[in-house]
């Protein structure tokens, strides 16, 4: 089943939709390439998109995610073990006994999850990157775009009310490619007021930032 065959509605609501479960979980499971933009990454985030679908643990799926430089302490210490060279053979039940985070280190060592940093670099931007934007393609080439979520946080606790406005290729093409071309600009560095980075360039050169704004986020 491709994105197409999903029955997706324009815009999804908390007041009245579902929104982890009609549009997120659909889309993430019958996509092959996902592009997010979100202010806040946390470890259980990015294990559950990675993990909980079939086309990523199959190996056949890819995601690419640009998050602002802020982080709880504890999600910063394992994405820099996860994505480091020189952690990479711990991951092997000894030092982090949770299966979870071996599946995801063994995703991200297939090159299947790129990460990478946006910081605002003008003082025309205030605080931190926070762009809302995503993406889902498929293996028939179809797209999903959407606005409006700051993050995915999948716990039934953590959720905030928000809405999703969404586009698809089939429906609204030209919104759709203009969204994904953001999305390449930025992943290219070629965006006014910010700088991206990879991930391990950003943790090696002192870059990413511990924020107790964040310590009670999920």
């Amino acid at each position: 089943m491709g994105l197409k065959e999903i029955e997706l509605k324009e815009e999804y609501r908390s007041d009245r939709d579902d929104i982890v479960a009609e549009f997120f979980f659909p889309c993430l499971s019958n996509c092959i390439e996902y592009d997010r933009c979100v202010d806040f990454l946390s470890i259980q985030t990015l294990a559950t998109i990675s993990l909980a679908f079939d086309n990523f643990t199959e190996g056949k799926a890819k995601l690419r995610m640009v998050t602002g430089h802020r982080f709880k302490t504890s999600d910063l210490n394992l994405l820099t073990k996860l994505f480091s060279e020189k952690y990479t053979k711990l991951f092997d039940g000894k030092l982090i006994k949770d299966t979870k985070i071996q599946k995801l280190q063994n995703i991200v060592d297939n090159g299947q999850i790129e990460l990478k940093i946006a910081i605002p670099n003008s003082e025309q931007v205030a605080d931190s990157f926070s762009e809302r934007i995503g993406v889902f393609r498929d293996e028939d080439d179809q797209a999903v775009a959407f606005t409006g979520t700051s993050k995915e946080s999948f716990s039934t606790q953590t959720r905030d009310f928000e809405s999703v406005d969404v586009f698809t290729s089939w429906n609204d093409k030209s919104r759709v490619e203009r969204k994904m071309k953001d999305f390449e600009k930025l992943w290219e560095n070629k965006t006014r007021y910010v700088e991206v980075y990879d991930f391990m360039y950003a943790e090696r050169n002192n870059l990413l930032k511990y924020s107790s704004e964040w310590i009670t986020q999920d």
